[in-house]
């Protein structure tokens, strides 16, 4: 445990010391891939166990409106980090070129923090670009080429390659509690970033036959639903692969024979979240054995959420619906959380990086479009946002898609697509909580849409 120091210049010219009576926290930070906000047992889902991640909000906090700024793998992990809106760190998409330098040059919360005497570790899925050499600001880097691989991976060891045996996300479990375990002279930073439960699903060994009984109920077509998203339906030009070569991502990891339909990857998505919810679980064992579990920030979270039949999407993100913007996020610091608290504010990816610099006693030395949720956790009647900012920019490897901005507050939605017209999206989500009826062109929301086209504008002007 480290504690601060404060030097007083006593009136006789001699230097007193007093330790300061509060000890800078660690923190460890959890983020998976492509994870639902309702599949976690705490969030409601019918079968599955989470008993390790559900007891970070039991004991801590849950935020059941936190949404990610683009809902997409690596623009959402570099506003985790930096605090900032894709338009201004660059991180667009996940296509490949350019990613991997600009994400050398990311000012990170845990690079701010390893400069003011923490002591930092990455592990796990950095996928900003190919590249995983170590970036700046981690005194220890464990990470892998882009998506990686579940089995037999291969991984950069603190700049040595390594071939491993075994599923992923054992490995990175056990590295990172390898890591909470080693002496530490000073507060520590750990993120964690697993690749699951990313496609293709592979669970470990011994979870094969888990919820093999649960049967999954694929939401039905809805035509209405579709007939008023015209920028999903619309006619696009058919993607040529092969001129996408050193644009796309790697070829994808196998199924190695585990089925594709709906069934089969969902059962398989549960089975990989399972080994998730061990290496918590011993993450937290491993804090309580070394003392520094309440003196501990632990958060987990996700990167985007996951479409499993939701207009017409199976197995997919990038649109501007909830399903994929809105993420689980607990956080557990007993120092300042009651156990089972709620909270119903609009949170964002972007506001994790301004909030542990905060509880750091860190001042950031960037300004961040994300704002400290601290005020939240203090309290229950602060004042915060009313409404919120998202964005996506086109890929050249997923022209579904196309560029959007959206404004969403407690009740309303509004999509615009910039690049087309007549194809915007207005959703009341107070009456419509899954967006299936687009009210953009009904005369009695005239109004409504003008408000939120100006809310938007705002929104854009404040984050340039």
């Amino acid at each position: 445990m480290s504690r601060l120091l404060l030097t007083l210049i006593c009136f006789n010219g001699l230097a007193c010391f007093l330790e300061a009576a509060v000890s800078r926290p660690n923190i460890v930070f959890v983020i998976t891939d492509d994870q639902r906000w309702d599949q976690l047992g705490y969030n409601g889902h019918p079968v599955l166990k989470t008993p390790n991640i559900d007891r970070i909000a039991q004991e801590g906090a849950s935020f059941n409106n936190f949404f990610v700024a683009t809902p997409l793998c690596s623009p959402s992990r570099a506003s985790f980090l930096t605090g900032l809106y894709p338009h201004t760190h660059r991180v667009f998409n996940n296509d490949k070129l350019g990613i991997d330098v600009v994400s050398h040059t990311l000012m990170t919360f845990p690079r701010q923090l390893r400069e003011q005497g923490y002591e930092t570790a990455y592990i796990g899925k950095w996928h900003m670009g190919l590249d995983d050499s170590r970036r700046p600001g981690f005194d220890s880097w464990i990470s892998f080429k882009g998506q990686g691989i579940y089995i037999d991976g291969v991984v950069n060891d603190n700049g040595t390659r390594r071939q491993l045996r075994g599923n992923m996300t054992d490995y990175l479990n056990r590295r990172a509690v390898e890591f909470i375990n080693q002496p530490h002279d000073a507060p520590f930073c750990l993120y964690l970033g697993h690749k699951a439960v990313h496609n293709p699903f592979l669970p470990a060994k011994r979870h094969e036959e888990l919820y093999s009984d649960y049967e999954f109920q694929v939401p039905p077509p809805n035509e209405a639903d579709l007939a008023g998203k015209p920028a999903l339906t619309r006619n696009r030009p058919r993607l040529d692969r092969l001129k996408l070569e050193g644009i796309g991502p790697e070829p994808a990891e196998p199924r190695r024979g585990r089925g594709r339909d709906p069934q089969s990857i969902v059962r398989d998505q549960l089975r990989c979240l399972t080994s998730v919810d061990e290496g918590v679980g011993q993450l937290l064992a491993a804090l309580e054995s070394t003392g520094e579990l309440d003196n501990t920030i632990f958060i987990y979270t996700s990167d985007n959420g996951f479409f499993m039949g939701e207009h017409g999407s199976f197995n997919g993100k990038r649109m501007a619906y909830d399903e994929a913007l809105r993420v689980p996020f607990f956080i557990r610091y007993p120092k300042l959380i009651s156990p089972g608290n709620v909270r119903e504010d609009l949170v964002l990816n972007i506001d994790v990086a301004p909030t542990l610099l905060e509880l750091a006693g860190v001042e950031s030395v960037i300004p961040m479009h994300g704002e400290s949720f601290v005020p939240l956790l203090k309290d229950a009647n602060a004042s915060w946002r009313e409404a919120f900012l998202a964005e996506y920019f086109l890929e050249k490897v997923a022209r579904r898609t196309p560029t959007w901005q959206a404004v969403r507050t407690r009740d309303w939605k509004y999509i615009r697509y910039s690049e087309y017209e007549g194809m915007d999206e207005l959703y009341n989500l107070k009456a419509d909580p899954k967006e299936l009826k687009n009210l953009v062109n009904h005369p009695e929301q005239k109004t409504r849409l003008k408000e939120m086209k100006a809310q938007l504008e705002n929104l854009l002007n404040q984050s340039k």
